[in-house]
């Protein structure tokens, strides 16, 4: 097997571990503010990969998951489908901005300490390259510049197991204290 072929392998083997907890735990959903209250964003990842916390819905209905969640660092997996086809047969251009904007932002929430949040304020893609239902997975790979009280910026990377560049993203997050409900 050549460097791409097991790299793949390495990613589908992730790939089955997060879901098999995933599948095992909370499912898609929106967590309770008493599952969240007191945990840090980067303790809240942690908890959605290991099933103990709902995961976002859109996840499932696009096809992708996240995979690792560290300080300042967040990876998604997609594996595009013929439903995410635009009429010329390439992956549509929102399949690409969401699996980013989601590496992305959640980069960011890893740098949060517990009762802060965020939301995006701007995203830019750039999609260098198109995607077929052929390209078997890509990540999305996203990492933290700045993380200040007010704004946050991130970049991101959309990458085939091969190393290839699909797309990469910046966005800044505006960056606030959670209000109790």
């Amino acid at each position: 097997m050549n460097d791409s072929t097991n790299e793949l392998q390495r990613w589908l083997d992730d790939e089955a571990a997060v879901r098999t907890r995933l599948d095992a735990g909370a499912g898609p959903g929106v967590a309770r503010p008493e599952q969240v209250m007191g945990r840090s964003g980067l303790e809240v990842m942690q908890a959605m990969l290991a099933g103990e916390l709902p995961y976002a819905e859109i996840a499932r209905t696009l096809d992708f998951v996240l995979i690792e969640a560290e300080a300042g660092r967040a990876v998604f997996q997609g594996q595009p489908q013929v439903r995410h086809l635009n009429p010329l047969g390439t992956v549509h251009g929102g399949w690409f901005a969401t699996l980013l904007d989601s590496a992305l932002g959640c980069a960011v929430h890893t740098m949060l300490p517990a009762g802060r949040s965020y939301t995006t304020a701007e995203l830019g893609i750039n999609m260098v390259r198109a995607i077929t239902p052929k390209v078997p997975r890509v990540r999305a790979i996203g990492q933290v510049i700045h993380c200040g009280r007010q704004l946050a910026t991130a970049e991101a990377r959309l990458v085939g197991p091969d190393g290839t560049l699909y797309a990469h993203a910046t966005t800044t997050c505006l960056v606030f204290d959670l209000r109790p409900r």
